[in-house]
């Protein structure tokens, strides 16, 4: 018979690799090995009588960052915002068709909107740290996974800075008001906080529009070093962005997907005569 140092020396283990674990495989309900990361099927998506979104049909890969494109008011972040179901939130939004996360119809009745959202992370246009320090941004997402411990919740933070670039700029700022750092290293701070959460898809709407060049330039760094881990989907209004980062770029033009295709290939060759008058500058 075990004695009582022994059994509390293992269920001390057993926490502390249930404690370690909990963020990392918290809600993981989605499975990318088909190699397909986002699928959309006919999908419509109204705003009371206004469709926003018509027929839209989609097969994204994972580890790839695709590009979305086109004038205002095209449906790209609309589009965007339903793979989190962000458009959750908006009075009379109604959406018909199908849009699978990693095998699973994330608009199903009985899908886990936690879980949708721990895999699925969101980084916005306007940078938007919350008001408290640059440690606890980052670690409000592990506490609210159930981690507990400082030294996980350290070793946490760390790695998310890091993953995020910017580890070495804010290690001797971790207790300081985030509302204090520069635009370009909030929008950083957010990327970190979202990777905290251990997503495997990262949707970013426009995160580079209200920065300055050597702050987009190293966001756009940041995607590329990212992609080998997450799936990165971006709305962009900068085309010469789309070039330089995108796997992929989706063309939209009145709540239509006008074309899709490899990046090189829609700047190049674009099949769609639209598609080369709004990257000609045509319109836009």
């Amino acid at each position: 018979m075990k004695n009582k140092k022994i059994l509390k020396a293992e269920e001390n283990g057993a926490e502390k690799i249930s404690a370690k674990e909990t963020l990392k495989n918290a809600l993981d309900i989605f499975d990318f090995s088909s190699g397909i990361a986002v699928n959309i099927e006919n999908l419509d998506l109204y705003y009371g009588n206004f469709q926003a979104l018509k027929q839209i049909n989609m097969l994204i890969k994972p580890n790839e960052i695709t590009a979305m494109i086109g004038p205002s008011g095209c449906g790209k972040s609309t589009l965007l915002k339903t793979l989190n179901r962000m458009n959750d939130l908006i009075d009379g939004c109604r959406i018909e068709g199908k849009v699978e996360i990693g095998g699973k119809d994330i608009y199903a009745k009985d899908i886990d909107l936690s879980a949708l959202r721990k895999n699925v992370g969101m980084v916005f246009q306007k940078p938007n740290p919350f008001p408290m320090s640059v440690y606890d941004n980052v670690a409000f997402a592990p506490r609210t996974f159930g981690v507990r411990k400082k030294a996980e919740l350290d070793e946490i933070v760390e790695t998310s800075l890091r993953r995020a670039s910017i580890w070495d700029e804010l290690k001797d700022r971790l207790n300081r008001n985030a509302l204090g750092l520069s635009g370009g290293q909030q929008q950083r701070l957010c990327i970190a906080r979202s990777l905290a959460a251990e997503p495997k898809i990262l949707l970013m709407d426009e995160p580079t529009s209200a920065l300055d060049p050597i702050s987009t330039g190293k966001i756009e760094d940041l995607m590329n070093e990212l992609k080998t881990d997450y799936t990165i989907v971006i709305v962009t209004h900068n085309m010469q962005q789309a070039t330089r980062i995108a796997d992929k770029t989706a063309f939209f033009y009145l709540g239509e997907l006008v074309e899709y295709a490899d990046t090189q290939t829609l700047f190049t060759t674009p099949a769609d005569k639209r598609t080369e008058n709004y990257i000609t500058g045509r319109f836009g």
